[in-house]
């Protein structure tokens, strides 16, 4: 099997080699081969240049490098990096350093084992995370019990970075969200997959940004998430 693993980037030339240095070297299952997608949403602050360096940093690792011309959102770019993407697998991860690539084993193992067709990951059982904003625990937990009412999943983290797909998944829906109503809006519609996808959880580390350190997502994208949870649950 091959694993393709999209990383939509904005502004994390601090970060960016770092993370490329921990998915390279992340455990995988024996046999199966992996590509990394960067898709640079137009960064301001070097990351071009940045991505740019990796084929030559990391001569053993199979990268495709994308530039956008506009800055779209995350959305735009995973929607980009999934098209790219030429592996039976596709992980989604973010581009700064919240999320332990160690987790790849625990992510894959349903799905290679032939249990599940899409795998999240989950902040919230029992797996170390760091300690920060209360309201945004509140958020999340919120979201995702507004998107099990309407999708009829019992998922813990919706709105978590770590998801894997089978290809043949994600190429049964159409995404349209831009920025972070991607989260929502592809859950919405795995779930209306028939005959019923097999959908697993595990848990993941989860080592939070402050805004300081340059965590992107706001309050807006707060209202954002719950009108695209509305909104597909009732149209595609």
């Amino acid at each position: 099997m091959k694993l393709s693993i999209v990383i939509p980037v904005y502004n994390e030339a601090q970060t960016i080699h770092e993370l490329i240095g921990k998915v390279v070297d992340a455990d995988i299952p024996a046999g199966m081969s992996r590509e990394i997608i960067c898709v640079n949403d137009c960064s301001t602050d070097g990351t071009a240049a940045r991505l740019d360096e990796l084929p030559a940093a990391f001569p053993s690792a199979a990268f495709s490098i994308h530039h956008k011309p506009v800055n779209q959102g995350k959305g735009a770019a995973l929607r980009d990096g999934f098209a790219k993407a030429t592996g039976d697998l596709v992980l989604v991860q973010d581009a700064d350093l919240e999320y332990d690539p160690q987790d790849y084993m625990k992510l894959l193992g349903p799905i290679v084992d032939g249990k599940a067709d899409v795998v999240y990951g989950s902040r919230f059982i029992g797996e170390p995370h760091r300690v920060l904003y209360f309201y945004h625990y509140l958020a999340n937990r919120f979201l995702t019990m507004l998107s099990n009412l309407f999708t009829n999943l019992n998922l813990t983290d919706m709105e978590v970075c770590y998801k894997v797909f089978r290809k043949s998944v994600l190429d049964q829906i159409t995404l349209k969200c831009d920025r972070f109503g991607f989260e929502p809006e592809v859950t919405a519609k795995i779930a209306k997959i028939r005959p019923r996808l097999r959908i697993y959880e595990v848990g993941v580390a989860y080592y939070g940004r402050s805004y300081e350190e340059g965590k992107k997502i706001t309050w807006r994208d707060g209202y954002r998430a719950v009108a695209a949870i509305i909104r597909f649950a009732f149209t595609n």
